[in-house]
Protein backbone atom coordinates (compact mmCIF):
# COMPACT_ATOMS: atom_id res chain seq x y z
CA UNK A 1 0.00 0.00 0.00
CA UNK A 2 1.46 3.38 -1.01
CA UNK A 3 1.52 6.80 0.51
CA UNK A 4 -0.97 8.09 -2.57
CA UNK A 5 -3.31 5.18 -1.17
CA UNK A 6 -2.73 5.85 2.43
CA UNK A 7 -3.94 9.38 1.93
CA UNK A 8 -7.13 8.61 0.67
CA UNK A 9 -8.50 8.07 4.13
CA UNK A 10 -7.86 12.35 4.29
CA UNK A 11 -9.75 12.60 0.81
CA UNK A 12 -12.70 10.39 2.15
CA UNK A 13 -13.20 12.02 5.17
CA UNK A 14 -16.58 14.06 6.11
CA UNK A 15 -15.81 15.33 9.15
CA UNK A 16 -12.31 16.69 10.27
CA UNK A 17 -10.96 18.44 13.30
CA UNK A 18 -8.05 20.53 13.05
CA UNK A 19 -6.00 21.75 15.39
CA UNK A 20 -3.49 24.61 15.91
CA UNK A 21 -0.76 25.54 18.69
CA UNK A 22 0.17 28.74 19.60
CA UNK A 23 3.58 28.61 18.08
CA UNK A 24 1.32 28.88 14.78
CA UNK A 25 -0.31 31.61 15.52
CA UNK A 26 1.86 34.50 17.13
CA UNK A 27 4.69 36.09 16.85
CA UNK A 28 7.92 35.78 19.25
CA UNK A 29 6.77 38.45 21.43
CA UNK A 30 3.60 36.87 22.10
CA UNK A 31 0.97 38.43 20.34
CA UNK A 32 -1.11 37.11 17.47
CA UNK A 33 0.40 36.93 13.89
CA UNK A 34 -2.42 38.41 12.07
CA UNK A 35 -0.78 36.89 8.47
CA UNK A 36 -0.43 33.45 10.41
CA UNK A 37 -3.67 33.48 11.08
CA UNK A 38 -5.32 34.57 7.81
CA UNK A 39 -2.95 32.12 6.26
CA UNK A 40 -4.26 28.96 8.27
CA UNK A 41 -7.94 30.06 7.64
CA UNK A 42 -7.07 30.76 4.01
CA UNK A 43 -6.19 27.13 3.80
CA UNK A 44 -9.87 25.92 5.98
CA UNK A 45 -11.87 28.25 3.84
CA UNK A 46 -10.34 26.51 0.57
CA UNK A 47 -11.13 23.56 2.18
CA UNK A 48 -15.28 24.62 2.87
CA UNK A 49 -15.22 25.54 -1.17
CA UNK A 50 -14.85 22.42 -2.10
CA UNK A 51 -17.65 20.65 -3.89
CA UNK A 52 -17.57 17.57 -1.58
CA UNK A 53 -16.75 19.61 1.16
CA UNK A 54 -16.33 18.10 4.72
CA UNK A 55 -17.60 19.55 7.76
CA UNK A 56 -14.73 21.18 9.82
CA UNK A 57 -13.79 21.86 13.94
CA UNK A 58 -10.86 24.24 14.54
CA UNK A 59 -9.58 23.46 17.67
CA UNK A 60 -7.18 26.30 18.32
CA UNK A 61 -4.54 27.03 20.84
CA UNK A 62 -3.75 30.85 21.64
CA UNK A 63 -5.65 32.26 24.10
CA UNK A 64 -3.02 32.91 26.59
CA UNK A 65 -0.26 33.57 24.34
CA UNK A 66 -2.20 36.25 23.01
CA UNK A 67 -2.76 37.71 26.04
CA UNK A 68 0.53 38.48 27.26
CA UNK A 69 1.69 41.34 25.41
CA UNK A 70 -1.81 43.41 26.70
CA UNK A 71 -0.95 42.83 30.07
CA UNK A 72 2.94 43.57 29.77
CA UNK A 73 3.90 39.99 30.52
CA UNK A 74 7.20 39.07 28.41
CA UNK A 75 6.46 34.99 28.85
CA UNK A 76 4.13 32.66 29.54
CA UNK A 77 3.50 32.70 33.40
CA UNK A 78 3.67 29.97 35.32
CA UNK A 79 1.22 30.22 38.29
CA UNK A 80 -2.03 29.40 36.84
CA UNK A 81 -4.03 32.93 38.48
CA UNK A 82 -2.21 35.09 35.79
CA UNK A 83 -2.29 32.09 32.77
CA UNK A 84 -6.27 32.65 33.62
CA UNK A 85 -5.78 35.77 33.35
CA UNK A 86 -3.92 36.14 30.07
CA UNK A 87 -6.55 33.54 28.77
CA UNK A 88 -9.20 36.06 30.01
CA UNK A 89 -7.71 39.36 27.62
CA UNK A 90 -6.55 36.94 24.85
CA UNK A 91 -9.32 34.41 24.43
CA UNK A 92 -11.46 37.91 23.25
CA UNK A 93 -9.11 38.68 20.94
CA UNK A 94 -7.95 35.50 19.58
CA UNK A 95 -11.78 35.16 18.63
CA UNK A 96 -12.14 38.59 17.37
CA UNK A 97 -8.59 37.23 14.78
CA UNK A 98 -11.22 34.57 13.73
CA UNK A 99 -14.19 36.19 13.29
CA UNK A 100 -12.66 38.53 10.81
CA UNK A 101 -10.82 36.32 9.37
CA UNK A 102 -13.12 33.90 8.18
CA UNK A 103 -15.71 36.90 7.50
CA UNK A 104 -13.43 37.14 4.55
CA UNK A 105 -15.11 34.09 3.14
CA UNK A 106 -18.79 34.68 4.59
CA UNK A 107 -17.79 31.97 7.51
CA UNK A 108 -19.19 32.12 10.75
CA UNK A 109 -17.73 31.27 13.84
CA UNK A 110 -18.79 29.74 17.14
CA UNK A 111 -16.85 30.02 20.00
CA UNK A 112 -16.79 26.59 21.98
CA UNK A 113 -14.88 26.64 25.70
CA UNK A 114 -14.73 23.27 27.37
CA UNK A 115 -13.13 21.78 30.39
CA UNK A 116 -12.40 18.04 30.81
CA UNK A 117 -15.65 17.99 33.41
CA UNK A 118 -17.68 19.56 30.33
CA UNK A 119 -17.37 15.71 28.98
CA UNK A 120 -16.43 12.98 31.49
CA UNK A 121 -20.18 13.51 32.98
CA UNK A 122 -22.90 12.03 30.99
CA UNK A 123 -25.18 15.29 30.31
CA UNK A 124 -22.19 17.59 29.80
CA UNK A 125 -20.74 14.95 27.29
CA UNK A 126 -24.34 15.05 25.56
CA UNK A 127 -24.77 19.29 25.47
CA UNK A 128 -21.27 19.24 24.33
CA UNK A 129 -22.01 17.22 20.97
CA UNK A 130 -25.41 19.06 20.60
CA UNK A 131 -24.05 22.21 20.44
CA UNK A 132 -21.05 20.97 18.00
CA UNK A 133 -23.15 19.36 16.30
CA UNK A 134 -25.51 21.47 15.36
CA UNK A 135 -23.13 24.59 14.98
CA UNK A 136 -22.23 22.28 12.04
CA UNK A 137 -25.02 21.65 10.63
CA UNK A 138 -26.14 25.40 10.55
CA UNK A 139 -22.74 25.94 8.81
CA UNK A 140 -20.82 28.22 11.47
CA UNK A 141 -17.16 27.04 11.99
CA UNK A 142 -16.59 25.97 15.54
CA UNK A 143 -13.33 27.00 17.41
CA UNK A 144 -12.67 25.03 20.53
CA UNK A 145 -10.30 25.82 22.99
CA UNK A 146 -9.83 24.83 26.77
CA UNK A 147 -12.04 27.46 29.21
CA UNK A 148 -8.66 28.58 30.47
CA UNK A 149 -10.07 30.96 32.50
CA UNK A 150 -12.16 28.94 35.00
CA UNK A 151 -10.43 24.94 34.50
CA UNK A 152 -8.75 24.66 37.85
CA UNK A 153 -5.42 22.59 37.39
CA UNK A 154 -7.47 19.47 38.56
CA UNK A 155 -9.66 19.63 36.04
CA UNK A 156 -7.18 20.68 33.18
CA UNK A 157 -6.79 19.16 29.80
CA UNK A 158 -2.76 20.62 30.09
CA UNK A 159 -2.67 20.39 26.56
CA UNK A 160 -4.85 20.62 23.61
CA UNK A 161 -3.46 18.02 21.49
CA UNK A 162 -5.36 15.69 23.99
CA UNK A 163 -7.93 18.25 23.81
CA UNK A 164 -8.47 17.96 19.79
CA UNK A 165 -8.16 14.41 20.30
CA UNK A 166 -10.90 14.00 22.38
CA UNK A 167 -13.17 16.50 20.21
CA UNK A 168 -12.33 14.57 17.39
CA UNK A 169 -13.77 11.32 19.57
CA UNK A 170 -16.85 13.52 20.58
CA UNK A 171 -17.65 14.92 17.39
CA UNK A 172 -17.33 11.29 15.42
CA UNK A 173 -14.54 12.92 13.26
CA UNK A 174 -13.09 10.85 10.64
CA UNK A 175 -9.86 12.33 10.72
CA UNK A 176 -7.66 14.58 12.97
CA UNK A 177 -5.20 16.85 12.11
CA UNK A 178 -2.37 18.07 13.93
CA UNK A 179 -0.60 21.57 12.85
CA UNK A 180 2.55 22.53 14.64
CA UNK A 181 5.73 24.57 13.60
CA UNK A 182 7.60 20.90 12.52
CA UNK A 183 6.31 19.22 9.51
CA UNK A 184 6.35 15.60 11.32
CA UNK A 185 7.27 13.08 13.64
CA UNK A 186 10.98 12.35 13.05
CA UNK A 187 13.25 9.58 14.10
CA UNK A 188 15.42 11.54 15.82
CA UNK A 189 16.23 15.19 16.64
CA UNK A 190 14.96 17.47 12.96
CA UNK A 191 17.54 19.89 14.05
CA UNK A 192 20.67 17.25 13.56
CA UNK A 193 21.67 15.73 10.40
CA UNK A 194 21.16 11.90 9.61
CA UNK A 195 17.32 11.79 11.04
CA UNK A 196 14.43 11.65 8.17
CA UNK A 197 10.71 12.27 8.60
CA UNK A 198 8.61 9.24 9.17
CA UNK A 199 5.72 9.41 6.20
CA UNK A 200 3.36 6.63 8.07
CA UNK A 201 2.97 5.17 11.34
CA UNK A 202 1.09 2.14 11.32
CA UNK A 203 0.94 1.27 15.26
CA UNK A 204 3.20 1.72 18.65
CA UNK A 205 5.70 -0.79 17.17
CA UNK A 206 7.15 1.47 14.26
CA UNK A 207 7.92 3.99 16.99
CA UNK A 208 10.78 1.86 19.00
CA UNK A 209 13.56 3.51 18.98
CA UNK A 210 12.42 6.78 18.45
CA UNK A 211 13.59 9.67 20.01
CA UNK A 212 10.70 12.04 20.60
CA UNK A 213 11.38 15.56 21.86
CA UNK A 214 9.22 17.27 24.52
CA UNK A 215 9.43 21.16 23.95
CA UNK A 216 8.26 23.51 21.61
CA UNK A 217 10.35 25.95 19.61
CA UNK A 218 8.72 29.08 20.47
CA UNK A 219 8.53 28.93 24.30
CA UNK A 220 4.40 30.08 24.15
CA UNK A 221 2.62 27.04 24.19
CA UNK A 222 2.72 23.79 26.33
CA UNK A 223 2.52 20.87 23.89
CA UNK A 224 5.81 19.61 22.36
CA UNK A 225 6.05 16.32 20.10
CA UNK A 226 4.92 14.19 23.25
CA UNK A 227 1.72 15.24 23.61
CA UNK A 228 1.13 15.23 19.92
CA UNK A 229 2.04 11.12 19.47
CA UNK A 230 -0.24 10.48 22.23
CA UNK A 231 -2.79 12.27 21.09
CA UNK A 232 -2.51 10.88 17.89
CA UNK A 233 -2.10 7.01 20.06
CA UNK A 234 -6.01 8.35 21.85
CA UNK A 235 -7.36 9.32 18.44
CA UNK A 236 -6.34 6.05 15.96
CA UNK A 237 -7.47 3.82 19.12
CA UNK A 238 -10.50 5.36 18.73
CA UNK A 239 -10.77 4.89 15.01
CA UNK A 240 -9.61 7.90 13.74
CA UNK A 241 -6.39 8.38 11.55
CA UNK A 242 -4.35 11.37 12.50
CA UNK A 243 -1.85 13.46 10.29
CA UNK A 244 0.51 15.89 12.14
CA UNK A 245 2.17 18.51 9.62
CA UNK A 246 3.14 22.22 10.12
CA UNK A 247 0.92 24.52 9.47
CA UNK A 248 2.51 26.37 6.79
CA UNK A 249 1.57 22.82 5.11
CA UNK A 250 -1.51 22.78 6.31
CA UNK A 251 -3.93 23.52 2.71
CA UNK A 252 -1.33 19.94 1.36
CA UNK A 253 -2.70 18.13 4.62
CA UNK A 254 -5.81 18.72 3.94
CA UNK A 255 -6.14 17.98 0.13
CA UNK A 256 -4.20 14.61 1.19
CA UNK A 257 -1.16 15.06 -0.22
CA UNK A 258 1.89 12.96 1.50
CA UNK A 259 2.50 15.71 3.65
CA UNK A 260 3.50 15.21 7.37
CA UNK A 261 3.32 12.11 9.42
CA UNK A 262 0.20 9.76 8.96
CA UNK A 263 -1.15 7.77 11.84
CA UNK A 264 -2.94 5.16 10.64
CA UNK A 265 -6.18 4.15 12.60
CA UNK A 266 -5.45 0.91 15.69
CA UNK A 267 -8.79 0.73 17.12
CA UNK A 268 -12.40 0.87 15.99
CA UNK A 269 -14.77 3.75 15.89
CA UNK A 270 -16.51 4.63 19.22
CA UNK A 271 -19.43 6.67 20.31
CA UNK A 272 -18.48 5.74 23.85
CA UNK A 273 -17.83 8.78 26.50
CA UNK A 274 -15.85 6.89 28.25
CA UNK A 275 -12.54 7.59 26.38
CA UNK A 276 -12.89 11.18 27.78
CA UNK A 277 -13.26 9.62 31.41
CA UNK A 278 -9.93 7.79 30.89
CA UNK A 279 -7.61 10.34 28.75
CA UNK A 280 -8.99 13.59 30.02
CA UNK A 281 -10.70 13.59 34.17
CA UNK A 282 -8.05 13.95 36.84
CA UNK A 283 -8.91 11.41 40.13
CA UNK A 284 -9.81 13.27 43.14
CA UNK A 285 -9.29 9.90 45.33
CA UNK A 286 -9.37 6.32 45.17
CA UNK A 287 -11.38 3.10 46.16
CA UNK A 288 -9.75 0.15 47.59
CA UNK A 289 -11.26 -3.24 45.93
CA UNK A 290 -10.86 -6.84 47.31
CA UNK A 291 -10.97 -9.61 45.11
CA UNK A 292 -14.03 -10.44 44.31
CA UNK A 293 -15.00 -6.89 43.63
CA UNK A 294 -11.89 -6.48 41.16
CA UNK A 295 -12.92 -9.47 38.96
CA UNK A 296 -16.57 -8.16 38.77
CA UNK A 297 -15.42 -5.18 37.54
CA UNK A 298 -12.51 -6.27 35.18
CA UNK A 299 -14.32 -8.98 33.72
CA UNK A 300 -17.65 -9.52 34.85
CA UNK A 301 -19.13 -6.18 33.22
CA UNK A 302 -20.19 -5.04 36.93
CA UNK A 303 -21.08 -2.42 38.75
CA UNK A 304 -19.04 -1.44 41.93
CA UNK A 305 -21.05 -2.07 45.01
CA UNK A 306 -19.98 -1.17 48.41
CA UNK A 307 -19.34 -4.27 49.43
CA UNK A 308 -16.43 -4.82 47.31
CA UNK A 309 -14.73 -1.70 48.81
CA UNK A 310 -12.70 -2.37 51.72
CA UNK A 311 -10.95 1.67 52.00
CA UNK A 312 -11.17 5.11 50.98
CA UNK A 313 -8.99 7.68 50.38
CA UNK A 314 -9.21 11.57 48.92
CA UNK A 315 -11.75 14.18 49.30
CA UNK A 316 -13.98 13.90 46.56
CA UNK A 317 -17.98 14.63 46.38
CA UNK A 318 -20.77 12.79 44.48
CA UNK A 319 -20.12 12.82 40.61
CA UNK A 320 -16.18 13.08 41.28
CA UNK A 321 -13.45 10.85 38.84
CA UNK A 322 -12.31 8.24 41.13
CA UNK A 323 -9.25 5.27 40.76
CA UNK A 324 -10.20 2.03 41.98
CA UNK A 325 -7.48 0.18 43.08
CA UNK A 326 -7.09 -3.91 43.63
CA UNK A 327 -5.71 -5.18 46.65
CA UNK A 328 -1.96 -5.05 45.07
CA UNK A 329 -2.47 -1.27 44.77
CA UNK A 330 -2.77 -1.02 40.67
CA UNK A 331 -4.99 0.91 39.18
CA UNK A 332 -7.43 -1.11 37.47
CA UNK A 333 -10.01 1.47 36.45
CA UNK A 334 -11.39 4.56 36.68
CA UNK A 335 -15.25 5.63 37.51
CA UNK A 336 -17.68 8.57 38.99
CA UNK A 337 -18.58 7.70 42.16
CA UNK A 338 -21.86 8.71 43.54
CA UNK A 339 -21.44 9.09 46.47
CA UNK A 340 -19.55 11.75 49.03
CA UNK A 341 -15.75 10.80 50.52
CA UNK A 342 -17.59 10.84 53.98
CA UNK A 343 -20.33 9.22 53.32
CA UNK A 344 -18.36 5.69 52.08
CA UNK A 345 -16.57 5.01 55.23
CA UNK A 346 -20.02 3.41 56.98
CA UNK A 347 -21.09 1.37 53.58
CA UNK A 348 -18.20 -0.27 53.46
CA UNK A 349 -18.31 -4.26 52.76
CA UNK A 350 -22.25 -3.98 53.27
CA UNK A 351 -25.08 -4.88 50.71
CA UNK A 352 -27.16 -2.35 49.28
CA UNK A 353 -30.29 -4.52 51.02
CA UNK A 354 -28.78 -3.55 54.30
CA UNK A 355 -27.72 -0.16 53.57
CA UNK A 356 -31.69 0.48 51.96
CA UNK A 357 -33.57 -1.05 54.88
CA UNK A 358 -31.30 1.08 57.47
CA UNK A 359 -30.54 4.60 55.73
CA UNK A 360 -33.51 4.49 53.35
CA UNK A 361 -33.79 3.70 49.48
CA UNK A 362 -31.68 6.36 47.99
CA UNK A 363 -28.92 4.09 49.76
CA UNK A 364 -29.93 1.34 47.49
CA UNK A 365 -26.70 2.45 44.65
CA UNK A 366 -24.15 1.80 43.21
CA UNK A 367 -21.04 3.34 44.33
CA UNK A 368 -19.88 3.49 40.89
CA UNK A 369 -22.21 2.34 37.98
CA UNK A 370 -21.09 0.76 35.31
CA UNK A 371 -21.66 2.97 32.86
CA UNK A 372 -19.73 5.80 34.87
CA UNK A 373 -16.50 3.19 34.80
CA UNK A 374 -14.13 2.50 32.06
CA UNK A 375 -11.71 -0.31 32.45
CA UNK A 376 -7.24 0.75 32.86
CA UNK A 377 -6.01 -3.11 33.01
CA UNK A 378 -6.83 -6.15 32.58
Amino acid sequence: MNDQTLRQEVLGARRIVVKVGSSSLTTAAGGLDADRVDALVDSLAKLRARADAPEVVLVSSGAIAAGLAPLGLERRPSDLARQQAAASVGQGLLVARYTASFARYGIRVGQVLLTAEDASRRAHYRNAYRTLDQLLTMGAMPIVNENDTVATAEIRFGDNDRLAALVAHLVRADLLVLLSDVDGLYDGDPSKPGTSRIEVVRGAHDLDGVEIGSAGKAGVGTGGMVTKVEAARIATGAGIPVVLTAASQAADALAGRPTGTLFLRTGSRSTDRLLWLEHASTPRGALHLDEGAVAAVLHGGASLLPAGVTKVDGDFSAGDPVDLLAENGHIVARGLVNFDARELPRLLGRSTRDLAQELGAEYEREVVHRDDLVVLRG
